[in-house]
């Protein structure tokens, strides 16, 4: 098994499934209500688990019930967690609204994950221990730029999923190999509204960039290579909380399997496809013999 460190967020989703998501001023009424584990950290690292890694999570909950289900969530999957602190506070919460359409619209109030500002003692032997480390944005930059540059040293591959989006500053893209964004977050980090002219333009700051293209598939750009575009099986989504790291976590995966770019994102894309047809974000990603067999039916 391939080790892999993830350092991000752990949230409590709290998902509302209604018919028509509320406009501002607008009172709908909704039909279920779930508590889920979730925050982007969290959710990589249950993906890549469940994909066949052996997975380590930094970052942090609270001395709330919720950090308590949200550590036990991770154990459950498999993760390692001996590097999530427990810090005094309330663990990050997303409060998340998901139609019939299987969309979704999320406020994140990150608790004690805005404690992640460091790599504790530790961490950076992990990192180092690792063949990838995975980053988000749930976390202040000061920790997910320590990371990525411990990797950097380290020689440890780094995959950054820059949501939520905002300016990058460039001693953090120095040290990702990398970029993994959907069409909003890649347009906003180029300026470029066009994925494949937004994906030229962040490659005069990153090696390596995935476009995430939603029923699309996928955009993939290297320096020096032609780009490509990998299709995703067709589906009926349910809820698309999750998708995008579940992509990623098992992307992460097969990459440090040492499978050819190509083959990796059918695989990811493959898994995330499984994963828009559940409820949830963590609860919805799928195991590796499921994503062997769904992307048996994908040809690039």
């Amino acid at each position: 098994m391939t080790h892999i460190a993830v350092l991000g967020s752990a949230n409590m989703d709290l998902v509302a499934y209604v018919a028509k998501a509320p406009q501002r001023g607008e009172t709908v009424t909704g039909r279920e209500f779930l508590e889920i584990p979730g925050g982007k950290g969290v959710n990589q690292a249950i993906a890549a688990a469940r994909a066949g890694a052996d997975v380590s999570m930094i970052g942090a909950v609270g001395t709330d019930s919720f950090g308590t289900g949200l550590r036990n969530a991770l154990e459950h999957s498999g993760v390692e967690t001996g590097h999530l602190r427990t810090n005094e506070g309330r663990s990050g919460v997303a409060h998340i609204v998901v139609d019939d359409e299987g969309g979704n619209a999320i406020v994140v109030i990150p608790g004690v994950n805005a404690t992640v500002d460091h790599l504790a003692t530790g961490d950076e032997n992990l990192i180092a221990s690792a063949q990838a480390l995975l980053l988000q944005l749930e976390i202040p930059l000061a920790a997910v730029t320590a990371g990525a540059g411990t990797a950097r040293r380290h020689g440890v591959r780094t995959v950054l999923t820059p949501s939520p989006v905002q300016p990058l500053p460039p001693e953090l893209l120095d040290s990702v190999d990398l970029l993994v964004a959907n069409e909003r977050e890649a347009a906003a980090l180029s300026g470029v509204p066009e994925p494949l002219g937004a994906a030229a333009a962040l490659l005069d700051r990153v090696g390596e960039v995935v476009i995430t293209l939603g029923a699309a598939g996928c955009l993939y750009a290297a320096r020096g290579a032609e780009p490509l575009t990998v299709p995703a099986p067709r589906v009926t989504a349910v809820d698309s909380t999750g998708a995008g790291d579940t992509f990623v976590g098992t992307l992460a995966v097969a990459l440090t399997e040492g499978r050819p770019m190509t083959d990796a994102l059918v695989w990811a894309s493959a898994a995330a496809s499984l994963a828009v047809q559940r409820i949830g974000a963590a609860p919805s990603m799928p195991t590796r013999p499921e994503i062997d067999a769904q992307a048996a039916g994908v040809t690039a």
